[in-house]
């Protein structure tokens, strides 16, 4: 097992060190907290909890969320001179993308199609079949079009986003995740059932390598802050594999345990943070040692995360507890737990930042979640096992891929 340091956590009464200080002009806070830090926060329920887990899926509600809280001190990091998600803490749209109508993309593993949502409405506006096993829906590096990774067709189907609707097929094996590295020049894809990561041309799509990884089940994936590496997630084996992108080649592997999934890079480039789905929380990850060294508890079956629109927190859902975490980068500790029911999977922020949406992998439903009070907003039925949605357009400079993930 890896070495670990004891969590640090977040305290309910944030003093104003932690508040609102280093915000980009504009950008509204919109993370459920900074009420909170005003003195404000809510009393816990009558049996000391803020999480009411007996709850199955709340009706939609404007009204506040309940929430956990910690109780423990958690020191504040220093500042850092960089943050890697700068690009995407603003309100605006990339010119290119500006004049499209907002759409939410919703594949269905189970079944085979990718249903359309007006995000203004909460209305389905369209539904169109892809193929076998669509997992998750990728935006391109210049957001030119959408891949949807339909694994059991081995295909990209590429989506026109000034359309809407299906442009073009892209043969490749199994594709379960597709990213862009940070310059622009590489597609990877996570071949999980080959336990590969395949690397192609961004642009001709031509095979540059095919890379094994030491690990079972390739799943998620995020590039350090100048993007010569990244780190994997190997699901089932509960590996954590360090790839040098420019060989490409293996260069360290954690073995972090329990079922890793989605892997984000911290604002300050320092460190990764691992959601856990068999150890019910995320990890933090040292990527020059390749060490844990933190584990914060979130809830039953972490699975996938978003970053806020103002870079300061990060949301994880935990699919088995029907909730959502909030964690508070500068602390590294968990701020707030929200219910919301069902199975939430995997998450998107809106473009200003409002609202979160979440695909409910089990109950064929996407909620839409308040990010200012952690209420239930919508709750869309789909159809099956709705997984990588993607809200889009967004902002940021490009994309990296995977369901909507921009820097």
């Amino acid at each position: 097992m890896p070495s670990r340091i004891s969590r640090r956590r977040f305290v309910a009464t944030l003093g104003a060190g932690l508040a609102l200080g280093g915000l980009p002009s504009g950008v509204s806070p919109a993370w459920g907290a900074s009420r909170w830090m005003e003195g404000s926060a809510p009393g816990p329920s009558t049996d000391g909890r803020w999480l009411l887990a007996n709850q199955d899926e709340p009706e939609p509600s404007t009204a506040p969320g309940p929430a956990t809280s910690t109780t423990t001190a958690a020191p504040r990091r220093a500042e850092s001179a960089i943050n890697v998600w700068a690009g995407t803490a603003t309100n605006d749209l990339p010119a290119a993308v500006a004049d499209l109508p907002p759409r939410v993309y919703v594949p269905h593993e189970l079944g085979g199609d990718i249903a359309v949502i007006d995000p203004r409405s909460f209305q389905i506006v369209d539904r169109f079949w892809v193929g076998r096993t669509p997992h998750h829906v990728a935006p391109a590096y210049d957001f030119s079009r959408l891949y949807v990774n339909v694994m059991d067709s081995n295909s990209l189907v590429v989506l026109d986003p000034r359309s809407g609707r299906p442009s073009g097929v892209i043969s490749v094996p199994v594709p379960y995740n597709l990213y862009f590295t940070p310059d622009g020049t590489k597609a990877i894809v996570a071949a999980e059932r080959f336990n590969r990561l395949d690397f192609y041309d961004a642009t001709t799509w031509e095979p540059i390598a095919r890379l094994p990884i030491p690990g079972s089940g390739v799943d998620h994936l995020d590039f350090s802050a100048d993007g010569s590496y990244l780190l994997v997630s190997c699901e089932f084996g509960g590996q954590v594999v360090k790839v040098d992108v420019n060989q490409p080649a293996v260069s360290g592997v954690l073995r972090a345990g329990g079922l890793p999934i989605d892997v984000k890079l911290s604002p300050d480039g320092s460190v990764f943070y691992v959601a856990n789905q068999g150890r019910h929380g995320v990890s933090i990850v040292d990527p020059i040692a390749m060490r844990e060294i933190d584990f914060i508890p979130t809830g039953r079956g972490a699975h996938g995360m978003a970053i806020s629109r103002d870079t300061q927190v990060l949301f994880v859902s935990n699919r088995l507890a029907g909730t959502i975490s909030v964690i508070h980068f500068a602390a590294q500790g968990l701020l707030a737990t929200w219910f919301v029911g069902g199975s939430p999977d995997m998450l998107q922020v809106s473009p200003d930042g409002q609202q979160l949406w979440a695909s409910g992998r089990n109950h064929g439903s996407v909620y839409v979640i308040d990010t200012n009070t952690g209420g239930l907003l919508a709750r869309i039925p789909t159809g099956a096992a709705p997984h990588g949605l993607t809200f889009f357009p967004q902002p940021g400079r490009y994309s990296i891929g995977h369901n909507g993930v921009y820097r």
